[in-house]
């Protein structure tokens, strides 16, 4: 049960929730206006806004506010206009909250892990056959930011049949998809034998592709391990160390680079650890191949960025946070580039490793993911 009133002119509207631990929330007129759902205000089959913000007076007030069972009627003057508002939709919407957080908190939708931590993994056959295990598997993907997939066909090409279940292969001057595998004169280290360092891919590009796939087609030799790291949670511990390298490290731009290719030459700035307006942490950028010279620390902090960036490598580095595991061809893996780092470990001319890699964007996969969700809870809308 609720209770409503109209305070301040008409300026808010507040409902109180009953209970032990209710507490009162307000809506300004406007944005209870301007976020309305009546179809004259939204599309009822896209949901998008058919009206701009001049469409609303600028001194829209609430004239009078009716509490029914399941919803509050509200009428807006100077328009004169009614709307009807679920109140369970106003509830999940407040904004009149306190939000005490501290720069570095991650969405409760995400759980970051160390070496101890078990990858997920699913059958390649039963993801792209059956609805609910595909929803189980991404879930997984998007809680933990990998997760693997076996016996898939090993038929050149196959990883993009995994980006078709969510979205779409994001091409680049690497191609649709690219060879993993040793080159005489490589443009790339990752195209060597090689031990490559913990890294997320294509720190140069803006943006840069936030889903990667790896999916192996061969390996009949010694080394060649695959690794992962949750940067997410590397960061958690430099936090927790030191929160003032963990500020350096969020608060300036690093920049990154690449001109392996003729015709290409990939540059952007980002922070290695950035965080949203509200500081949220968004992405860990980690990438020492491709690190050009960071020229946007002021002088008298530069020392302290760099035993920030050397302790934060150092995190990385720590085999406790580092999961090992071997790919048989037709096994791959898919990650979060905007937070899990992989690398993997040397490898021997005796035999052949081959992979393949692609690209693709997360927008996409937590699309599916939340229409599967939807889909599971009997719910069509977004």
């Amino acid at each position: 049960m609720v209770a409503i009133a109209v305070n301040e002119n008409g300026k808010v509207l507040t409902i109180s929730p009953k209970g032990p631990k209710g507490t009162s929330l307000r809506f300004h007129a406007f944005w209870l206006r301007d976020n309305a759902q009546d179809s004259e205000t939204r599309d009822p089959y896209n949901g998008q806004r058919l009206i701009t913000l001049k469409d609303v007076p600028s001194n829209t007030r609430i004239s009078r506010a009716i509490l029914t069972r399941n919803s509050v009627e509200i009428t807006f003057i100077p328009e004169n206009k009614t709307i009807c508002y679920d109140t369970n939709w106003l509830l999940s919407n407040a904004y009149d909250v306190t939000r005490c957080r501290e720069k570095g908190w991650v969405k409760s939708s995400i759980t970051t892990w160390d070496g101890a931590f078990n990858l997920p993994a699913s059958n390649f056959k039963t993801v792209t056959e059956n609805q609910s295990i595909l929803h189980r598997w991404l879930g997984k993907l998007a809680r933990y930011g990998v997760a693997k997939l076996t016996n898939g066909p090993i038929e050149e090409g196959s990883l993009t049949k995994i980006v078709d279940l969510f979205g779409y292969v994001r091409e680049t001057n690497y191609g649709r998809y690219f060879e993993v595998q040793t080159e005489v004169k490589p443009s790339n280290l990752a195209y060597s034998g090689l031990a490559l360092q913990a890294h997320t891919d294509n720190p140069y590009r803006d943006p840069l592709p936030s889903v990667q796939v790896l999916y192996c087609l061969e390996s009949s030799l010694t080394g060649g391990e695959s690794i992962v790291i949750d940067g997410f949670r590397a960061a958690e511990i430099l936090r927790e160390k030191n929160k003032e390298w963990f500020n350096l490290l969020s608060s300036y731009c690093a920049r990154f680079e690449f001109s392996g290719n003729s015709g290409v030459c990939l540059r952007a700035r980002r922070p290695i650890i950035e965080l949203a307006p509200d500081g949220e942490l968004v992405a860990v950028r980690f990438n020492n191949r491709s690190t050009a010279p960071i020229v946007d620390v002021p002088f008298e902090k530069m020392e302290a960025y760099y035993s920030a960036y050397r302790y934060f490598s150092e995190i990385i580095e720590d085999p406790s946070m580092s999961i090992h595991f071997n790919l048989e061809p037709g096994d791959s893996f898919v990650l979060d580039n905007t937070r899990v780092l992989h690398a993997r470990t040397a490898y021997t001319d005796l035999g052949r490793r081959w992979l393949q890699g692609c690209y693709a964007d997360k927008d996409s996969l937590l699309s599916k993911l939340s229409t599967l969700s939807n889909r599971s809870r009997g719910h069509t809308e977004c």
